[in-house]
């Protein structure tokens, strides 16, 4: 299961900069001046064999001249409502604020885990000071420094305490496959479950965010059996124009994280566009399976195979660098190939389980690495040796024994994996290759 941690304050208090700490990037724009983010982060936190997903939202303000106020605010309180832990950053140089007093009044108020979070703690007056956050009633605060570290490994562990652990999850999973339909609102996500279980259990309508939550059904018909997910698209079915992409991308996060395989719907009058490739950005950062269903393509006009051709090519050229998957034009108004949407998800599921044998593995990528061999840099000659697969990960991961592991660069490692997608089928999943010292 996912779990999504959520960073929440008033302006200028350094979420951003915790943002970037714990997710080990610089994807958050740091300033020094108040509302510098707007816009929402999603990132990929590890620590203590754990992972989980983090978001970083827009100061939380009230009463501003700042024409994205509304929307920030509206923002933050979907982020609190979707976390299953909430960080709660404070500024124990300036102490507690009216602001802060309302963040932690919304807090209380929403009975999530929250961890209240004394940033700027840099010397031992400001920690003195931390003492006044008690006074929100959420707990011990905790000292940090988000600028140079210190502190957050306390942060961490204090984080992931809140999560089941790795056992209890396991105990309760079935081995059944977990489809995930998503997509951007209206593009027919709710329709095309609807056309499998061949009953109206969703409401469909032609307003954007009429699915609100994320419903798991599981289909047991025709040999199929599997759990399939359908995913909101947004909301509120008013003020759709600024806040319509963060919606429909948060309410995705949980349903790609616990999916195995991914159904990413793209509406074929409309093509490819902005908020499908943010949805296909959490599929590649999760490491899911990936079909591309082409929906309501009995609206299109032209046909034919060129037309078809042109439209596959499109897409794959938008989804580059990762090519090799799965691409279905259907129509869930007219049950046109829907079924084989089924079976090219179950089939990608059937990928990311195949494991190709040691000797095997060995017998064709020693061949191909001794006709294309690493290039050398500074006069130094990769060799590698041995390659294995990694048994029962979730991803196919493959291991590649070498005497230089540091002189192996990105574009090699992609000759590698292009090989194997060559000589084995492993459509639709990503794959991992990892470089090791022999």
């Amino acid at each position: 299961m996912g779990n999504l941690v959520a960073i929440v304050g008033r302006p200028n208090v350094g979420k951003s900069t915790l943002f970037n700490r714990l997710t080990q990037s610089r994807q958050a724009i740091v300033n020094e001046e108040a509302g510098t983010t707007r816009d929402r982060q999603y990132g990929k936190v590890f620590w203590g064999g754990r992972e989980f997903s983090i978001i970083d939202t827009g100061g939380w303000v009230v009463n501003s001249e700042d024409i994205f106020e509304e929307e920030i605010n509206k923002q933050v309180a979907i982020a609190i409502e979707e976390a299953d832990v909430i960080l709660f950053v404070v500024d124990s140089i300036h102490g507690t604020t009216d602001l802060d007093d309302s963040v932690a009044a919304i807090l209380r108020q929403s009975k999530k885990p929250t961890l209240v979070v004394a940033n700027k703690v840099e010397n031992n007056a400001t920690r003195y000071g931390s003492a006044d956050f008690y006074a929100f009633g959420l707990g011990d605060p905790i000292c940090i420094s988000a600028i140079n570290g210190s502190g957050t490994g306390e942060l961490l562990d204090a984080i992931i305490a809140h999560f089941p652990s790795n056992d209890k999850e396991e105990e309760t999973g079935e081995n059944i496959p977990r489809l995930a339909v998503v997509g951007r609102p209206n593009s027919g996500k709710s329709s095309l479950i609807n056309a499998f279980i061949g009953e109206d259990r969703y409401i469909v309508t032609d307003i954007a965010g009429t699915t609100r939550d994320s419903i798991n059904t599981r289909y047991n018909k025709f040999g199929f059996d599997f759990y399939i997910i359908d995913t909101a698209g947004i909301r509120k079915k008013g003020k759709v124009n600024e806040d319509i992409e963060y919606y429909s991308v948060i309410r995705s996060i949980r349903s790609i994280e616990n999916a195995d395989v991914c159904i990413l719907m793209i509406d074929a009058t409309r093509g490819i566009e902005s908020q499908d490739l943010n949805i296909f950005s959490l599929i590649q950062k999760n490491k899911k399976g990936l079909v591309v269903c082409i929906n309501k393509w009995d609206l299109v006009k032209d046909k034919s195979t060129p037309a078809i051709k042109t439209f596959e090519n499109a897409i794959r050229d938008r989804l580059a660098p990762f090519t090799d998957f799965p691409i279905v034009f259907a129509s869930a108004l007219t049950k046109q190939r829907i079924f084989k949407v089924l079976e090219q998800a179950l089939e990608v599921y059937k990928n990311r389980k195949f494991h190709v044998p040691t000797a095997r593995l060995n017998e064709e990528m020693l061949t191909a690495i001794e006709n294309y061999p690493p290039p050398a840099t500074k006069g130094k000659y990769v060799k590698i040796k041995y390659v294995s697969q990694l048994k029962e990960t979730p991803v196919p991961t493959f291991i590649f024994f070498c005497n230089l592991p540091q002189w192996v660069k990105d574009p090699y490692k992609h000759f590698l994996e292009n090989k194997i997608r060559e000589k084995w089928n492993f459509t639709g999943t990503p794959i991992n290759i990892i470089i090791r010292e022999k």
